[in-house]
């Protein structure tokens, strides 16, 4: 099983801006979505990212290279997944139960609670307007788009959970990137999935996720 620490962010004696949270992640560890489990969908952009948290929430930051860019879906909970995506699902209770949090190229997010697949509950939209996030898009060299995505996770989206601390958790988790709808559909992931197509709703191959 895939391992991975998150550090907690020093915390100033003003309260952090997004971009603050940024050039901190920046100079944190960075991850890589290196498997590509279903021979069907070869394509691998180039994905890193890396995790931290703060007093009251979770902080990620993904930094996506690849050919083709989508953003089709602006409003809270559509199908995001079929944009240029990445994703984060966490279990705190040993992959039982999870949460998933996609968010397309430009920040909007689908997010869902549940057993699996097929028992997924969205997240109230009210709540997932607390999600602070800052996007990022350059153009790169021979058709390459690099962007750079980092969300600041509130604690209050763990409706079903509820958390007054990350210190200590120690959890399940995995982190994604896809474009199903995208000229050269992909699933990358970070912890390795086995199953006969792509699905990321496997939290039995979630990794360890330690909270520091």
């Amino acid at each position: 099983m895939k391992q991975l620490r998150a550090i907690r962010l020093p915390e100033p004696a003003q309260p952090m801006a997004i971009k603050d949270i940024a050039a901190r992640l920046t100079e944190t560890e960075k991850h890589s979505l290196s498997f590509a489990p279903w021979p069907a969908f070869p394509y691998r952009p180039d994905v890193q990212f890396s995790i931290a948290y703060r007093e009251g929430s979770i902080c990620l930051q993904y930094t996506v290279s690849e050919k083709d860019l989508q953003a089709a879906y602006g409003k809270i909970n559509e199908p995001v997944y079929q944009d240029s995506c990445v994703e984060f699902f966490i279990s705190f209770d040993e992959g039982a139960t999870y949460y998933n949090f996609e968010f397309n190229c430009i920040g909007t997010v689908l997010a869902g609670y549940g057993k699996g697949r097929g028992d997924r509950q969205v997240l109230p939209e009210s709540v997932l307007r607390k999600i602070d996030f800052l996007v990022s898009i350059q153009k790169g060299g021979e058709g390459i788009v690099r962007w750079e995505l980092t969300v600041d996770l509130p604690l209050e989206c763990f409706v079903f959970q509820p958390l007054r601390s990350l210190q200590g958790q120690q959890c399940r988790a995995n982190f994604y990137k896809c474009g199903d709808a995208l000229p050269q559909p992909h699933f990358l992931t970070w912890s390795m999935v086995q199953s006969e197509s792509p699905d990321f709703h496997r939290p039995e191959f979630f990794g360890s996720l330690w909270f520091d």
